[in-house]
């Protein structure tokens, strides 16, 4: 899981920094909910989420303002913790010097943002739950076929960066090679990108490193891509029994998801850049409700009945 400090928000998101830079300490976020402490500024504190970030609004600093002075520094006073991450006020609304004082105390960073507190609590958790997502890294090579992700697995020396170069010039986009980082951003929503060290690049034995982006140009490539298929290459085992008519179902499992998996076998004369390129296209008419394996299979049992029914 990456971190995500506060002092990472105010640059994502151009915030202003409005109490004493040297008073504060930059914690980090451990989680994508945002709170909105309108319960706690009429005094009600038993269910503080304090870990949470706490966006302030019109409503609740309008709510603040006609509160008697000394409320105002409790409210403030207990507002602030030390787990506390940061409290943001959106609509450019100034922010009160008994907040600042409390915030100084415990090293809370205090910021303002332009933008409506609906909005922004909005891009504020899309960006939390993005980077704060379960995280794991794959080896393979990921490429956006026809708008399918296709996860490309198989052991080292199989073939997976030349394949991956070969659909490249077919007019699909690399997203990431031989390391794919993946999360889990939502139940059953898994998204590859690639590391940054590594990002638009594809290792050729023989070639060395090529930037694909540049050799390609910018349509060629693409930062994060949605995973709806997994293809792992192995090499061909002449004792193996291989699914010949695409009736047998096959997943990967990461994190709590299955992924839909098929297992395609290498050997010279297979041009492995077609056979993926059709997988995809294949899985997209699955997806719409056409299985071309479950209709010859219908339509063999009723060639078969039909054949009963002749010979009775």
């Amino acid at each position: 899981m990456a971190e995500v400090t506060a002092d990472r928000l105010m640059e994502e998101f151009d915030l202003t920094l409005m109490n004493d830079e040297e008073s504060v300490t930059y914690r980090s976020i451990t989680t994508s909910d945002i709170s909105r402490p309108g319960m706690e500024m009429a005094g009600f504190f038993t269910y503080y989420p304090a870990k949470r970030i706490q966006l302030l609004g019109k409503a609740e600093m309008s709510f603040y303002e006609q509160l008697p002075e000394e409320d105002q520094i409790d409210r403030m006073q207990r507002l602030c913790t030390y787990d506390t991450p940061a409290i943001i006020l959106s609509r450019g609304i100034e922010a009160p010097d008994t907040l600042k004082q409390a915030a100084d105390e415990v090293g809370v960073p205090v910021f303002s943002a332009e933008i409506s507190t609906t909005r922004l609590s909005s891009k504020l958790t899309t960006y939390l739950e993005s980077r704060l997502a379960p995280m794991t890294a794959m080896h393979g090579v990921l490429i956006d076929i026809y708008g399918i992700g296709v996860l490309i697995t198989g052991s080292s020396g199989v073939g997976k960066s030349e394949t991956a170069l070969d659909l490249v010039r077919r007019g699909h986009r690399l997203v990431a090679d031989d390391s794919v980082e993946i999360r889990e951003e939502q139940d059953g929503v898994l998204v590859g990108r690639s590391p940054d060290l590594i990002r638009h690049l594809l290792e050729i034995r023989g070639l060395g490193i090529i930037n694909v982006m540049t050799l390609f140009g910018a349509g060629s490539v693409r930062n994060e891509k949605r995973l709806g298929l997994a293809i792992d290459l192995e090499a061909w085992d002449q004792k193996k029994q291989y699914d010949r008519l695409g009736l047998d179902e096959d997943f990967i499992q990461i994190f709590e998801t299955n992924l839909p998996k098929i297992t395609v076998p290498v050997r010279p004369g297979r041009n492995l850049a077609v056979i993926i390129e059709v997988a995809a296209m294949n899985f997209r008419l699955k997806r719409m409700g056409i299985n071309a394996a479950e209709q010859f299979s219908e339509r063999l049992a009723t060639v078969i009945e039909e054949g009963d029914h002749d010979n009775d």
